[in-house]
């Protein structure tokens, strides 16, 4: 057979292709041997599919084409369901639900090893645990106390999930009652209901009115009265200390003068205004005499 020659073009592009073939593998080799784990992740380093390792935010190396690396969020996560139930007394409901959850971040590669990731965790672990723990607490509740405690509602489910995921590498909290579904005949009968118990506390309220009004003015007018009470205990008190007081001086005064009989004589004289007597008075019948100095006429 005749050789087949190759044309000149062709024997160009076949040498250039080959010399730069090993610098196009090397630009790639370059460009698959670092990896960056941005904030909120971990990163997981598989070696043909065998997970060897994790590593924190940042920029990292890895041997390209033989390492890869598989990003774990270790944020808060949010898993919603909605799903039908019933009540404590058989009525039919339908209830949404939410949960937080966040991986444990020194955990990333347990997990990645025994679930192979989030989603798969999500949806083998995660979500069908969520879905019993509040199918098992709904029913525990009438459907007025959903609506009026949820709370409480909140907390059994709480309870119950964290029971199903104790020993999983992650965290679960934050459980909402995002919204109750209920039949709208209750419904109805629930505003009835309310609106009959709004017309009897408008009837009580006007009852116990005129009671309330007496009551208040009983006790203005026992106000009232305790107050006079105290102005004359006070007054009555007043009173007996001063007349203790004046009793005090006066026993005090007569002491001192039986002491000392000259206070008589020096009180008398602080007492004469400086003038003689204008009368004088004898023994018998010695008449009263005026002893006044005639006026000048």
């Amino acid at each position: 057979m005749p050789t087949q020659k190759l044309k000149p073009l062709q024997f160009i592009k076949s040498i250039s292709v080959v010399k730069f073939l090993p610098i196009f593998l090397v630009i790639v080799a370059l460009f698959n041997s670092y990896f960056i784990v941005v904030e909120g992740h971990v990163g997981v380093v598989k070696r043909f599919g065998e997970a060897k390792g994790q590593e924190n935010p940042g920029l990292h190396f890895k041997l390209p084409f033989i390492e890869t690396v598989e990003m774990i969020e270790v944020r808060t996560r949010k898993n919603a369901e909605k799903m039908a139930s019933s009540t404590k007394e058989q009525m039919p409901v339908t209830v949404e639900v939410s949960v937080n959850w966040t991986v444990n971040k020194e955990a990333a590669l347990e997990l990645f090893k025994r679930y192979g990731g989030l989603s798969q965790f999500e949806q083998r672990i995660l979500d069908p645990r969520f879905r019993s723990a509040t199918k098992d607490t709904i029913p525990q509740f009438e459907a007025e106390q959903l609506i009026q405690d949820r709370a409480s509602a909140i907390q059994g489910i709480e309870r119950r999930l964290a029971e199903e995921m104790e020993g999983f590498p992650v965290v679960v909290d934050n459980i909402q009652i995002e919204n109750i579904i209920l039949p709208q005949k209750y419904i109805n009968s629930i505003e009835i209901k309310q609106t009959e118990k709004n017309l009897a506390a408008a009837e009580e309220h006007k009852l116990e009115r005129p009671r309330f009004e007496a009551l208040r003015a009983v006790n203005t007018a026992d106000a009232q009265a305790k107050g006079i009470l105290k102005i004359a205990e006070a007054e009555a008190q007043s009173i007996l200390l001063k007349g203790k007081a004046e009793a005090q001086a006066i026993e005090a005064k007569a002491k001192a003068l039986k002491n000392n009989p000259l206070i008589v004589k020096l009180t008398e004289a602080q007492a004469w205004d400086g003038q003689l007597p204008s009368t004088m008075m004898g023994d018998g019948v010695m008449p009263i005499m005026d002893i006044r100095a005639p006026a000048s006429k």
